[in-house]
């Protein structure tokens, strides 16, 4: 027993090259384990075997001259995870830590397993009404002494095991034991499904995957938090049929992070439609992709011709394209409501065909529901600027921009760059060499909802992208 919990506990930082524990690599570890023969600290510089970004080298303080004589990760890792086993695992934002241990350990063909306490879910549960939760917040409103650099992994470390100190003042020792039991306790996956996910499964932006048997692509979701949405399908107080369902079903889950809501969104919209999954009744795969084309007819009046998108180069002028529409019967459904809201002449819109011989009259001159320009009566400049009004919202936007962007997300740590080229998704980059071979791969087809994302994702930053 500790003086601070019944269990042994490990605190534990780490300082990495980046922020994707699959691509990037440990350059320093530190750890303080505590149990009933005190605390003690360890703490190593670690080569990480690839060059150290020159922001992190800024945040840190760690080069690449420091870790050149250090230590690889596989020389360290047998005398690391003797000092983590069986021990609760306490680290801030743990997931990033524990995360990057695992992939680290797995890499040299070692496993490790532990309970798993976030120091940031732990302050928010003892301190509910305060904002911040960053270890800098935390040690201006504790008190904690920081003895060493910041931002190094054994002085973050320390500051952590400090933390649990000041709680320990502030809260009775059975709250706090409570509230870490609550926070440890491992949740429940259906029956076949590997443990060990519930470790591996990040607390970040991204998509997830459920297959059932035979690999059958079962359902593709989105969340900010992709480890708590997916248990969450699982909790045993199901509300939908559809979730019992799904939970029943699947047999394997697979994710893929992103570095924000926007990237999730486009690569949940991708994937939908490339695997089809049985339980995505949205964003599906659309055949009948169309557009309104106006073209001077009759006496100059503007009429709509119906087009397959395929027909068209997106990302042209568009001045009298409108669209795009999922259906015929949905662009069919626009001008028809557009017609009879506006008394615009059914015969222009070719809605129904001219009249027999001997009058030229539509059935809406007839009723009262046509202004005449089937007949002359309404002249044809007002008719079509009537028709353009109204379909001006309804517009198939230009692509303003000379080729290729690319749209940014994500801080510093986990940088991502969204490349688009005539509203086509083409994927994302996390370094500027990637660029090349993504410009040069075979193009996706035009997509209705990634459309709409990345206009939607445009207007919201004020058209500021990269140009490439």
């Amino acid at each position: 027993m500790t003086p601070l919990y019944p269990e042994p506990l490990v605190f534990v930082d780490l300082e990495t090259t980046g922020a994707n524990a699959t691509h990037d690599r440990i350059t320093e570890i530190g750890i303080v384990q505590l149990d009933a023969g005190g605390a003690r600290a360890w703490s190593s510089l670690v080569n990480p075997g690839i060059p150290i970004p020159s922001f992190i080298q800024s945040l840190t303080g760690i080069n690449d001259e420091m870790v050149a004589g250090a230590p690889s990760f596989a020389e360290l890792a047998e005398e690391v995870l003797l000092k983590l086993e069986g021990r609760v695992f306490v680290a801030h934002n743990a997931r990033f830590d524990y995360g990057f241990l695992k992939n680290e350990f797995r890499r040299v063909g070692l496993s490790l397993r532990a309970r798993v306490l976030c120091t940031v879910k732990l302050s928010r549960k003892l301190y509910p009404n305060e904002y911040k939760h960053n270890l800098d917040s935390l040690v201006a409103r504790h008190g904690l002494k920081i003895e060493g650099e910041r931002h190094r992994a054994l002085t973050d470390a320390e500051l952590l095991l400090q933390f649990l100190q000041a709680a320990h003042g502030d809260h009775p020792a059975e709250q706090i034991h409570a509230a870490i039991a609550e926070l440890t306790r491992q949740p429940t996956l259906p029956a076949g499904l590997d443990p060990a996910l519930l470790d591996e499964m990040p607390e970040t932006p991204g998509v997830y995957l459920f297959y059932g048997d035979d690999d059958t692509p079962l359902y593709v979701g989105k969340s900010n938090n992709i480890r708590k949405r997916v248990l969450s399908h699982f909790a045993s107080d199901h509300k939908a049929h559809k979730e019992m369902q799904l939970a029943q079903l699947v047999r394997r889950i697979d994710w893929r992070p992103s570095a924000g809501d926007f990237g999730a969104l486009l690569l949940e919209t991708r994937l939908v439609k490339e695997l089809q999954p049985v339980y995505n009744t949205r964003l599906r795969a659309t055949r009948e992709l169309c557009a309104w084309v106006l073209e001077p007819g009759e006496e100059g009046l503007l009429q709509p011709r119906l087009a397959g998108l395929d027909e068209l180069e997106v990302g042209d002028d568009a001045a009298y394209v409108f669209g795009p529409f999922r259906s015929k019967r949905e662009a069919n459904k626009l001008l028809d409501k557009l017609a009879d809201g506006l008394n615009l002449c059914r015969q222009v819109l070719r809605l129904e065909p001219r009249a027999g011989k001997g009058s030229r009259a539509c059935f809406g001159v007839q009723i009262g529901r046509c202004k005449g320009a089937c007949i002359g009566k309404e002249a044809p400049g007002v008719h079509n600027a009537r028709l353009l009004a109204a379909l001006a919202k309804h517009r198939f936007a230009s692509w303003p921009y000379p080729g290729p962007i690319g749209i940014p997300e994500g801080d510093a740590w986990a940088p991502q760059l969204h490349v688009i080229d005539s509203w086509r998704y083409l994927g994302a980059i996390h370094d500027p060499s990637e660029l090349p071979e993504l410009l040069l791969a075979t193009r996706p087809g035009f997509d209705i909802d990634s459309y709409k994302l990345i206009q939607t994702e445009l207007k919201r930053r004020g058209g500021q992208v990269k140009l490439l």
